[in-house]
């Protein structure tokens, strides 16, 4: 499943796609995001949607993390029906994640999927944590990160043919946003 995806694009393309009021990121470098990579993310702040920087992976269940001394994090969210997941669904913990592009792991290296058109603004369906305490990496020690990963859902015929069993949700029209970032967990699409 997706662990690698693209962001290019600059704050100000990012807060008009996302009907976003401002930025706390400053200046964005462009370039290639791995899991536990930060990376920008646009989320509520009261009423208000905000570009803001997290770092890749949310908590993993208590289950998965059963005699480990850390907790690397999930990047991509299956299973919403789970416990561990519902706490996050509703529009307060939602977020946009901006992509260029993403990556699924192929023979002889990665296969790349991008938009038809190039500067077509994309964004995963996201959710977000915001001052989670763990120890993500021993030598960190225990750390305090905003965190965020991504939905998935069946892949389509393009992504199907190098990953079949899920890829991300991308929205990619104004609707999509409004949906994703203000509904009911019933109609956000997923």
């Amino acid at each position: 499943m997706c662990n690698l995806y693209r962001q290019c694009s600059g704050p100000q393309a990012i807060l008009d796609a996302a009907n976003a009021m401002r930025s706390t990121v400053g200046n964005l470098a462009p370039g290639d995001v791995y899991p536990d990579y930060p990376a920008p993310i646009v989320r509520w702040e009261g009423a208000e949607r905000i570009l803001a920087s997290a770092r890749w992976g949310m908590p993993s269940p208590a289950k998965v993390l059963e005699g480990r001394r850390t907790d690397p994090g999930v990047t991509n969210v299956r299973n919403t029906g789970s416990p561990h997941w519902r706490r996050w669904l509703a529009p307060a913990h939602r977020c946009l994640v901006p992509l260029t592009s993403f990556a699924e792991h192929a023979r002889g290296g990665n296969q790349w999927f991008a938009p038809a058109e190039e500067d077509r603004p994309m964004f995963f369906a996201g959710l977000e944590v915001r001052g989670w305490r763990s120890v993500r990496k021993v030598k960190d020690g225990e750390t305090t990160d905003d965190l965020f990963a991504f939905l998935t859902c069946p892949p389509n015929a393009e992504v199907a043919a190098v990953h079949p069993k899920a890829m991300p949700v991308i929205l990619t029209t104004p609707d999509e946003i409004e949906t994703w970032m203000t509904a009911d967990w019933a109609q956000a699409p997923r």
